[in-house]
């Protein structure tokens, strides 16, 4: 038998161990090393685990972070909205804090803070009276005993007068028109009688009068004011119980009467070469199948041309079929903001399409709105370049198409092309800026559209002809807030192209609607209703 001495330290002297006691001694080192390691491993598992759980919490924490961010600029967006000017106008000291050099510069990446330079005042305008209004001369003339010289007792003589205005108001008043039909009879054989016959009227066997109708719609589709508004405070004022129940009544049958005008006014303009087109929101409370909070869509479709049509379309969706019914066989240009429907409207139905140049503007304001107070950085370097196309577009707008080509070339090429290099560089960099990634993406998605503009004289660079038009819509809508049936809806979309029509003619609405409303329902061949277009109204008067 193998044995093998050990000096052991403690006791000093050689200690002789047998195999068994060898191998048992080397079990029980392994067991005590596999125990170390088993506990190794496992504070190594433990500081995995936290680990793992640090980078969660810092990922959590980075998230609240930008969380934060994004709500601070939320907060002084929706402050700027509510305290500040909305208007998207910039100064010219704001929009001279940038040019090519700085925008293009490396510099920028650090989006270094500048100064804004205050807006000037402006003067205000003297109030005038225009010349075209009817004077009524109110003559102050001295009393006959003060027509004598005090000084030789002679009489005097006039020689001139001398002028102040003041600008009066009439109060509207209602009268009623009570037609009288005479009757004829034959005396000699009382058998033959004949009435007079009376014009046909907008409505049939009611009380309301065109000139009443025409005024109820004025009231509602351009002043914004409510049918209720107008029974408690226009109507009960002059002693006239009207309900508004009535009056809605009223206004959907007009609606209804106004339906060939405005079949003409859509082949108009599909007949045009540009057509602008834009849709909002409007609340319609009995409709089947949809519930009283469900959103609908008021549509509008115009032109730019000198013969003005403005259209409005209610649809309870937002759907391809909708723009596609509306521009039926057009063929032409498309300027529309950067909903996808019109996207796949122009792909399937061949048109331009064209963007719009004050959309992409309006993400930098907001994005320019968020930010904090007194700073600038690269919403306001986007700002300046899109405000110098602008101030183009505005010097050239009485120029001949060939001639706006022209300068488009010269002066709008080049601006739209160090745009594209600043936009490319930026959507290289991350931002944190939520409103600002939104502003780019858009812009970047956009281009092609936004920048056909250039490609034709004839062709506009934003959609502004649309929302000028739906604009009083909206501020209406703050007002009568919903619509309670289709065929009120239905109605309203008909009135408010109808004034909106009038209105981009330069015709005053209530007088217009009192022609169609008188008028129209007389109306029996087509040349008649077309007489009754903003544009020829006046043939069809004289």
């Amino acid at each position: 038998m193998t044995v093998f001495c050990y000096n052991i330290a403690m006791k000093n002297h050689p200690v002789t161990l047998s195999n068994e006691q060898l191998i048992q001694r080397i079990l029980s080192l392994e067991a005590q090393l596999s125990e170390q390691k088993s506990v190794l491993d496992d504070n190594e598992k433990s500081l995995l685990k936290k680990d793992v759980q640090l980078n969660k919490k810092d990922a959590q924490l980075t998230k609240k972070s930008d969380k934060i961010a994004t709500l601070e600029e939320y907060i002084r967006y929706m402050a700027q909205q509510r305290f500040r000017a909305s208007s998207e106008k910039w100064s010219p000291g704001q929009l001279g804090l940038f040019d090519e050099a700085e925008i293009l510069s490396d510099e920028d990446d650090a989006e270094e803070s500048t100064t804004l330079v205050p807006a000037h005042q402006r003067k205000k305008k003297r109030l005038s009276i225009p010349d075209d209004l009817p004077v009524t001369d109110i003559i102050h003339d001295l009393p006959e005993d003060e027509k004598f010289c005090p000084h030789d007792n002679q009489a005097l003589k006039h020689f001139s007068d001398e002028c102040s205005k003041q600008l009066d108001y009439i109060p509207a008043k209602v009268t009623v028109l009570n037609h009288v039909r005479r009757k004829y009879m034959c005396p000699c054989c009382n058998d033959y009688f004949v009435t007079a016959k009376k014009p046909v009227q907008p409505i049939e066997k009611s009380i309301a009068s065109p000139g009443l109708l025409s005024q109820i719609a004025t009231h509602k589709y351009c002043d914004g004011l409510p049918l209720y508004r107008q029974s408690n405070l226009i109507f009960k004022r002059l002693g006239v119980e009207l309900d508004s129940t009535s009056m809605a009544n009223w206004m959907i049958k007009c609606g209804q009467l106004v339906q060939p005008l405005i079949n003409l006014g859509l082949d108009v303009l599909r007949a045009q070469d540009v057509i602008f087109m834009d849709e909002t929101v409007t609340q319609v409370l009995k409709e089947e199948g949809r519930s009283a909070s469900q959103q609908s869509r008021m549509w509008i479709m115009t032109n730019n041309t000198e013969q003005r049509m403005v259209l409005f379309y209610y649809s309870p969706t937002r759907e391809t079929s909708v723009a596609e019914l509306m521009l039926g066989d057009f063929s032409g240009s498309l300027m529309t903001d950067g909903y996808a429907v019109y996207d796949a409207v122009a792909k399937t139905n061949g048109l331009t399409h064209l963007g719009c140049w004050a959309h992409a503007r309006r993400y930098f304001k907001e994005a320019s709105d968020a930010q904090p107070k007194g700073s600038a950085g690269k919403p306001e370097q986007a700002l300046s370049y899109i405000q110098k196309l602008f101030r183009i577009e505005a010097k050239i707008k009485a120029l001949a198409t060939n001639e706006k080509y022209r300068t488009r070339e010269q002066e709008s090429i080049p601006i739209l092309s160090a745009l594209k290099t600043w936009l490319d560089k930026s959507l290289k960099h991350p931002v944190k800026s939520a409103k600002l990634t939104k502003a780019l993406t858009y812009l970047s998605n956009q281009w092609h559209k936004l920048s056909r503009y250039t490609e034709n004289g004839a062709w506009p660079m934003d959609n502004n002809h649309a929302e000028n038009c739906i604009r009083p819509f909206v501020v209406g809508r703050k007002n009568w807030l919903f619509s309670t049936s289709v065929e009120g809806a239905k109605a309203s979309a008909n009135l408010y192209s109808l004034v909106e029509s009038a209105k981009a003619n330069n015709l005053e609405p209530s007088a217009y609607l009192k022609t169609v409303f008188t008028l129209l329902p007389q109306a029996k061949t087509l040349e008649d209703v077309e007489a009754l277009l903003p544009w020829n109204i006046n043939k069809a008067v004289g």
